[in-house]
């Protein structure tokens, strides 16, 4: 009997959050916001402010929404150049969302979860983010295993898009 613990970590660590499985708790990304301006950052902007006339104006860490609506999107039928780090061999495509988040004015990409195809895709279909994992790890110090997770956006079972 094993009584090996798989951990998880972020593969970007401080772009978004990781609840705890079964915790209720929805994953969201964490983003800036300009005090002055108003204006939302992602991924997290930790020097400036790049608002026009507002460098000098604080950043304050925020949580973005975790659903928006489908603005775009596509499939990478080729595996990207380095430094892309290949998740299979041979590579298999995956589809790239472009998702609008209405209450911060800005659309933020992603990956989809495997088996969502662009056929399943529709404008303006209500996408959520989800957590999935990357790839498995082997800790040096402690040789347990370790879940790299990422963020991706799923679309909303039962939500359609814009007519």
């Amino acid at each position: 009997m094993s009584t090996a613990t798989t951990h998880r970590r972020a593969a970007i660590e401080g772009w978004f959050t990781m609840p705890e499985p079964g915790s209720g708790e929805a994953p969201h990304l964490i983003g800036t916001r300009c005090v002055d301006s108003g204006t939302y950052f992602f991924p997290p902007e930790r020097v400036m402010s790049r608002a026009p006339g507002f460098a000098e104006s604080e950043l304050e860490e925020v949580q973005l929404s975790n659903r928006g609506r489908l603005w775009s999107w596509t499939d990478a039928q080729y595996q990207p150049p380095p430094p892309y780090v290949p998740v299979t061999d041979p590579h298999e495509p995956f589809c790239i969302a472009a998702v609008e988040l209405e209450a911060e004015q800005m659309v933020v990409l992603g990956q989809v979860p495997a088996g969502v195809t662009v056929d399943d895709l529709e404008l303006g279909m209500e996408m959520e983010l989800v957590l999935d994992r990357l790839r498995t790890e082997t800790d040096e110090d402690t040789g347990e295993s370790v879940d790299v997770m990422v963020w991706k956006w799923a679309p909303v079972p039962g939500k359609a898009g814009r007519s």
